[in-house]
């Protein structure tokens, strides 16, 4: 069974024109067309090819056949009238449709005259003259429209609004150089990321003696991915330097303990303890100099002198007693273990480059079997200099042959299962209509749907080996949010978002290859924007954030047109919020507090719908960076951003109608 079986079960088959078969469905013809008996279509089953045939998806051979029809069923005189008899998949029914007058009847037609009274049709009104052009029709063959058939509207219920159309122009760009991902590598690269994310468990745990930091592997990919010159999408190859000073940080963050905030005075004692006994069996454990041996000891023998006849210190005395310890002992402990989280770094970069120049070799080997030479380049996206409207990124190679992927539905769960060589991933049916439909709508080279399923596969593979077990780099905004930023401040495309949990159709994701298919524009450092207006929820990566507001100021500095960027980023993250704030281009900042706003789960696209939006455990800052012609265009008045505080209040529906534009005020 195909997706588009799939999808004529579901109901949606005959929304969207899919493949030339349907499109030929939509019968109308000229009136000089002469009468043509069409016999009954019959598919004729594909030719096997060889495995190193070149497959170039895109050139495909309509079907010319139109769907079958009985002429048994009806009457010779409406034969003889022009009248044929189709069969409607989207209804279930048949239905009429004339050949000369490009009439479309539900019902069997009369017919103009009574064959027993009147068998010449003498007292017939004639000859029906054909419908005039302007009348409405219900459908229309592709011969005889100026461009392709308008597509009905699909709609697609979840929490997106896909029919937005963009604001957004952008300098036009080169195709990708680059190979269309495969399953058989996504699977490879998904087994090594795996391991890689495993290994530096290990290493941290074994080498430190610590768990490795929270989120410090995902960070790394983003931060690696700013610097990184490799071919290789989620794995850094090609980095200088070699050493990530964000993990480099967070590792030597957590030594000799992982401090968090006590709750309770008692917690508050304990961590004291702790953090001293980890310090003085580090230093006795490591080669360092006799000063810092000698530093760290005298402080650590000062503290548990303090600890035994120190009874009923309050909470604050802890905190100040460990704040003091670990500003005497951090230097010297960090000089220590310096050698070695470095090591850490280092063994993570090389394994990740050995790692991508496998899974390349894989992917080279599997071009050349189908025929298709190795794409040459880095695969970045390169700008031109003229203006266009922003389209999602194109490829300029060809695809080799993909395999099917087997798939499955689970109705209690209302998911879809996919399944290659034994690997399993799982989807929520809506979040799959949605990305069909956006496939539909920015694929071009599958009009038949018949890679779709494999290329959702690959999709949620990518991301798996992307996040991991871990969903805080994919959260989103509320869709009230959402809804609200378009209708006041006219937002039509996210900067920072992913097919699954994307609300707009335009956005800028981290995959140009995989996530191409679905709509997306690339990533956001690559797009050289002209004029538009954004909006900006990063994931909580600070180089990742501090690289992506040099860029949007870049591109305010460099038009003249209107743009705007609306940026939300965590009241924790305070070097990102010092650059914000400096910036030339802020017009406005406010603050959200915990627990008065939601996000969405970066797992939405496998959750219960009810156990999707979560309150925020920290603050939002909301930072408005717009050039002269950006604010007088969507300047953050009092009304526009009352509308928006409004939405992000939890629980709230969608926002009311924007209030009446009028110009910013300082």
């Amino acid at each position: 069974m195909s997706w588009n079986q799939v999808g004529e079960m579901n109901g949606m088959k005959d929304d969207l024109p899919s493949t030339s078969w349907d499109i030929r469905q939509n019968h109308i013809t000229h009136e000089t067309i002469p009468q043509i008996l069409v016999p009954t279509p019959i598919k004729i089953p594909a030719v096997a090819l060889d495995a190193g045939a070149m497959v170039h998806p895109h050139i495909q051979a309509p079907h010319l056949l139109p769907s079958p029809y009985v002429e048994a069923e009806l009457p010779p005189e409406l034969i003889q009238e022009g009248w044929r008899k189709f069969w409607s998949k989207r209804e279930g029914r048949p239905y009429y449709w004339n050949k000369l007058s490009g009439e479309s009847l539900w019902e069997m037609p009369k017919t103009q005259y009574d064959p027993i009274t009147d068998p010449l049709g003498i007292g017939g009104p004639g000859q029906v003259p054909p419908s005039p052009m302007q009348h409405p029709i219900k459908r229309r063959s592709t011969e005889e429209s100026v461009g392709p058939p308008p597509p009905k509207k699909i709609a697609l219920s979840g929490p997106w609004d896909l029919d937005v159309p963009t604001n957004v122009i952008v300098l036009e760009r080169l195709p990708l150089n680059m190979p269309h991902p495969h399953p058989v590598t996504e699977a490879m690269r998904y087994a090594l990321a795996s391991k890689l994310r495993l290994t530096y468990r290990e290493l941290c745990q074994s080498r430190e003696g610590i768990d490795a930091p929270r989120e410090s592997f995902n960070r790394w990919l983003m931060e690696r991915k700013t610097v990184d010159m490799g071919s290789d999408p989620l794995l850094p190859s090609h980095c200088v330097p070699e050493i990530s000073m964000s993990m480099y940080k967070e590792i030597i963050n957590d030594i000799p303990i992982k401090l968090i905030k006590p709750k309770f005075t008692g917690d508050a004692r304990k961590q004291l303890s702790r953090y001293a006994e980890a310090a003085k069996n580090l230093i006795e454990s490591r080669n360092t100099s006799p000063e810092s041996r000698k530093v760290v000891m005298w402080n650590v023998d000062d503290t548990f002198h303090w600890l035994r006849r120190t009874v009923g210190s309050s909470f604050d005395d802890y905190q100040d007693r460990l704040a003091h310890l670990r500003e005497q002992c951090q230097p010297h402990l960090t000089e220590t273990v310096k050698e070695s989280v470095e090591g850490i770094c280092l063994k993570i970069y090389h394994l990740s480059s050995e790692y991508a120049k496998k899974i390349r070799e894989k992917h080279i080997e599997i071009l050349k079997e189908h025929g298709i030479s190795e794409p040459r380049g880095s695969g970045n996206i390169l700008s031109l200099s003229r203006k266009v409207w922003c389209y999602p990124v194109q490829f300029s190679t060809p695809c080799p042959r993909l395999p099917s992927v087997d798939f499955s539905m689970d109705q209690v769960k209302d998911q879809t299962l996919l399944r290659f060589q034994g690997e399993t991933v799982n989807i929520n049916t809506p979040y799959l209509h949605k990305l069909e439909y956006m496939y539909r709508i920015s694929c071009f080279d599958d009009k038949k749907l018949e890679l779709f399923l494999t290329r959702v596969w690959m999709l949620l593979k990518r991301y798996a080996a992307y996040v991991g077990p871990s969903h805080w780099s994919q959260t989103s905004l509320p869709t009230p949010v959402f809804d609200a930023l378009h209708k006041v401040f006219q937002v039509t495309f996210e900067c920072f978002a992913s097919p699954l949990n994307s609300y707009f159709r335009q956005y800028c994701s981290a995959f140009p290859d995989i996530d191409s298919y679905f709509g997306s524009r690339g990533p956001i450092l690559d797009l050289k924007i002209v004029s538009g207006s954004f909006v900006a929820n990063p994931p909580y990566c600070e180089e990742l954030i501090h690289t992506a507001i040099a860029h949007f100021e870049r591109c305010l500095s460099e038009s003249a047109d209107p743009l705007s960027f609306i940026v939300t980023l965590p009241d924790d993250l305070p070097n990102s919020l010092l650059k914000l704030e400096a910036s030339p281009f802020r017009r406005k900042q406010i603050v959200v507090p915990n627990l008065e706003h939601e996000y969405r789960h970066g797992f939405q696209h496998t959750m219960a719908k009810n156990e999707v939006n979560l309150k925020s455990s920290h603050g939002i800052v909301i930072v408005w960076l717009q050039n002269n012609a950006g604010y007088q265009q969507w300047g953050p008045t009092d009304d526009r951003v009352d509308v928006l505080l409004e939405a992000l209040r939890p629980g709230r529906p969608s926002p009311v109608p924007p209030p009446a534009p009028n110009a910013p005020t300082e």
